[in-house]
């Protein structure tokens, strides 16, 4: 049996570690990182201490400071980390490397993985990472792909939708299972089709079944250069997919989907004052109704912008819609419920906002701003699918 020693990147107030440890109290957390840039106070950083403990002095500062060798050995790589521009430039000493983006937090992980040479990696980042950037579509993907694949790993990915999963919000999220070529789980799957892998055998396939897959397309993939990854790569990842030796394998698939928790079941009752919509009704009416408006671009082009409605109030029959940081301001996205008690519109609350994360109830009650739990949530994982996938973590860790 393989132990479970895990670091926790760019962690948060601990979805990866509280959805790891509702699968199995063996999980250990060795070292964990959190920091947001530009805050002074650190509230995120200070709320995962307060469940959890600290560590060093080094897990409250800007990751790119930390020498990645001083991060013990673990594991399990765990991180929901931005997506942003990850090209690359060559190097200011010529051809003997590259530069990704200062700031650009893939970066960091890849370092981590250099340095301490982690056998699995379970990361988490938004559905448009697939098809990023808009101009180049997949070469982010493919730049991510090709750094594991040039460091000895293959990679399963899969776009899950919460709810489709029994959760109580609508949030698609790219997650990433990578694992490094000489692990054990790695020699079952050498002999599997990448269908096998995608729909029935693979990490995914266990912890999120599928009722169908589509055609399955492939690619070639270089991955002796990442420079000309990042200046010529594009392809279309489908929401299913696997990697292994640059040879790319990628499928449209639909989730075997189970029924999700609405939000009724998630409402405190008595709700304070202080929830309740007054003055920001009509604006907030506007918001959330269709729209086309007359806009001219910086060129002078002439175009109409134009969206459609959004639910309101937001039906307690359904999940949540996916929650952003701006839950809770005056903001198309914000959810807007009526009260099952009074019958007046108000905003959820931030406990609500937990539940409709799967977290405990109060977890971001540890002393920050009201609007900061709001935001802590925003950017959160939904706790119960780490917990799946925790749970086939442990039976691979069980048989390395």
């Amino acid at each position: 049996m393989c132990q479970k020693t895990v670091c926790e990147l760019f962690a948060g107030v601990g979805g990866f570690r509280l959805g790891l440890e509702n699968a199995s109290k063996n999980w250990k957390t060795v070292w964990f990182s959190q920091w947001e840039p530009g805050k002074k106070n650190q509230w995120a950083h200070d709320c995962y201490v307060r469940h959890f403990g600290d560590i060093d002095e080094f897990t409250g500062i800007d990751i790119a400071l930390v020498d990645k060798n001083h991060i013990p050995s673990h594991n399990l790589l765990v991180g929901g980390f931005p997506c942003q521009d990850y090209s690359v430039a060559h190097s200011l000493n010529g051809e003997k490397g590259i530069e990704g983006k200062k700031g650009v937090l893939w970066w960091q992980i890849r370092d981590t993985l250099i340095a301490k040479k982690t056998p699995f990696v379970l990361l988490e980042n938004v559905d448009r990472l697939l098809k990023s950037p808009s101009k180049q579509r997949g070469r982010d993907f493919g730049i991510i792909l090709a750094c594991f694949a040039s460091l000895g790993y293959s990679v399963e990915w899969r776009v899950i939708n919460a709810a489709e999963y029994g959760a109580a919000q609508r949030r698609r999220r790219t997650f990433i299972f990578a694992y490094s070529n000489d692990t054990h789980y790695a020699e079952k799957n050498k002999g599997k089709t990448s269908e096998e892998i995608i729909y029935n055998s693979g990490f995914f396939a266990k912890a999120f079944p599928l009722s169908s897959i589509g055609k399955i397309n492939s690619h070639e993939l270089d991955f002796s250069d990442i420079q000309k990854v990042s200046d010529s790569f594009a392809f279309p990842f489908e929401n299913s997919g696997f990697m292994t030796n640059g040879r790319i394998f990628t499928t449209t698939s639909s989730a075997k989907t189970e029924n999700p928790i609405p939000l009724k079941n998630l409402l405190e009752k008595n709700v304070a004052e202080n929830f309740y919509l007054s003055t920001s009704l009509e604006k907030f009416k506007y918001l959330k109704g269709a729209k086309k408006i007359e806009r001219t671009a910086k060129t002078g082009f002439k175009y109409t912008f134009s969206e459609g409605p959004v639910a309101f109030p937001d039906s307690l029959e359904l999940p949540a819609r996916t929650m952003l940081t701006s839950e809770a301001t005056v903001n198309r996205s914000t959810h807007v419920i009526q009260d099952p008690q009074t019958g007046r519109l108000r905003l959820i609350t931030p406990l609500e906002a937990e539940r409709i994360q799967g977290f405990d109830d109060n977890w971001t009650n540890t002393g920050m701003p009201q609007k900061f739990r709001y935001f802590c949530m925003g950017n959160a994982l939904v706790v119960p699918m780490i917990t799946r996938m925790g749970k086939v973590l442990n039976q691979i860790f069980d048989e390395e």
